[in-house]
C-alpha cells in the first residue's frame, strides 16, 4: 500500500520534496499540503496534483490521510510540529537542523524514543553520488583508522534573506554555522564513522551582515528586519575515539573560494576528498603518492531523490534511517557548544544527557 505524505511548509524547500515524492508513485502518494500563506499551498497542490489543501499544520497532523509529515518550516516550529506528529502516530522527515537548539532536538529525541515511528532528519548530502563512494571505500577499510578531518563551506557572498526569519536568532538558531555548517558536520561525522563528539572551541563573526553586505540571491531581503547572526564560523571538535574535526563556514568572506562544500579525510592507511561533484581516494603504494578520481556517473539520480526513497523504505521495513533522530540531536548539541564556545572564550564539554 502507498505511504500518504502530507507536506507542512509550501516554500522553496517544501516544493523540493513535492518534488521529489511525486517521482515516487509507486511507493507513496502526496494526500495534503499546508502553508501559513494558504495560496501558496494551493499552488503548490495544482503543481504536483496535490488532492488535499489543510488550513493549519494541527489540521494535517491529524488527518486520517496522512501516514507521514514532511516539515519543512523555519527551524523556530521544527520541535513543536515533529513532536505534535510523532504523538499523533506520524513518521516524521524534518528538515535540517533537527531543532533550532539542543533543547529543542532533545525534546524530538525524546519523543521518537518513546514511539515506533521512523524519524528521519533530511542531510541529502549523504545521498550524494561521490560521498557514497567514499563510504562504500571507508566501509571496505580502505582508509584504516580517519584520525583526523577537515570540511567547511565558504560561501563568499551568500546571506541568504537578510533581515527575514534566515538572519534572526530567535526563528532561526543562528547564522551559516546552522544553516549550511550543519550539513559539512553531519556529512563529516558520518564519514568518520560516527565517532561521538566530547568537546569543541570555536568562533563566530558578524563582519558582513551587520553592514548589510554580503548580500546573496536566496530568499527575498527585508530591510525593515534584523541581522543579529554570524556571516562566518570556525571550530575543532574533539571525539571520544581522540580524532578530530575542523569545521569553517561562511555566508560571506573576502577570499579566494568556489563556494563549493568539501570534506577532507585523513586514515591511517589512506584518505578521501570531496569537493562537490568531485572526489579522490588518496593513499601511498610503492612508496608513491597514489590517487584515485572520484566523480558522479553521467545518468546519476538525484540525492534527494535517493533520501526521500530510504524515508519510504524505513517505514515500511521498520528500521532506523541513517540520519535518524540521534544523529540530528548529535549536530546540535556540536553546534549550540560552538556559539557558546564563541561567548565565553573557553573550550566547552558537551552534555549528553537526555
Amino acid at each position: 500500500m502507498a505511504i500518504r505524505i502530507g507536506i507542512i511548509g509550501a516554500g522553496n524547500i517544501g516544493s523540493v520534496h513535492a518534488a521529489q515524492f511525486s517521482q515516487l508513485g509507486e511507493l507513496c502518494q502526496i494526500t495534503a499540503i499546508t502553508d501559513v500563506f494558504l495560496p501558496l499551498a494551493e499552488q503548490r497542490a495544482k503543481e504536483y496534483g496535490i488532492a488535499e489543501v489543510l488550513a493549519s499544520p494541527e489540521a494535517l497532523i491529524q488527518s486520517d490521510n496522512v501516514d507521514a509529515v514532511v516539515i519543512g518550516v523555519p527551524n523556530q516550529y521544527h520541535a513543536e510540529l515533529a513532536i505534535q506528529a510523532i504523538e499523533a502516530g506520524k513518521h516524521v522527515l524534518l528538515e535540517k537542523p533537527m531543532g533550532i537548539n539542543a533543547d529543542a532536538a532533545r525534546q524530538i529525541l525524546k519523543a521518537s524514543r518513546s514511539s515506533d515511528r521512523v524519524v528521519m532528519i533530511a542531510h541529502q548530502m549523504r545521498w550524494e553520488s561521490v560521498p557514497m563512494q567514499i563510504k562504500e571505500q571507508i566501509d571496505r577499510g580502505e582508509l584504516g583508522h580517519i584520525y583526523t578531518a577537515k570540511t567547511g563551506w565558504y560561501r563568499r557572498k551568500g546571506i541568504p534573506g537578510w533581515g527575514t526569519w534566515f538572519t534572526r536568532s530567535d526563528q532561526s538558531g543562528g547564522g551559516p554555522l546552522i544553516d549550511i555548517g550543519v550539513h559539512m558536520l553531519d556529512l563529516a561525522l558520518y564519514l568518520m564513522g560516527n565517532p561521538k563528539p566530547v568537546s569543541v572551541y570555536g568562533a563566530t563573526y558578524a563582519e558582513f551582515g551587520p553592514k548589510r553586505k554580503g548580500i546573496g540571491t536566496w530568499g527575498k531581503p527585508n530591510w525593515e528586519g534584523i541581522y543579529d547572526v554570524e556571516d562566518l564560523a570556525t571550530a575543532l571538535i574533539k571525539m571520544d575515539n581522540g580524532s578530530t574535526l575542523s569545521l569553517e563556514v561562511s555566508w560571506a568572506v573576502h577570499m579566494d573560494t568556489d563556494n563549493t562544500p568539501f570534506v577532507h579525510l585523513m586514515g591511517t592507511e589512506g584518505g578521501a576528498s570531496y569537493r562537490g561533484a568531485q572526489g579522490k581516494l588518496l593513499t601511498e603504494k610503492f612508496n608513491k603518492p597514489m590517487e584515485i578520481p572520484l566523480s558522479k556517473p553521467e545518468n546519476d539520480e538525484n540525492e534527494r531523490l535517493r533520501l526521500s526513497r530510504h524515508f519510504l523504505s524505513c517505514i515500511q521495513e521498520g528500521k532506523q534511517p541513517i540520519t535518524s533522530a540521534l544523529s540530528g540531536f548529535t549536530n546540535n548539541l556540536v553546534l549550540d557548544a560552538i556559539y557558546e564556545s564563541s561567548r565565553t572564550g573557553n573550550e566547552v564539554k558537551l552534555d549528553w544527557n537526555l
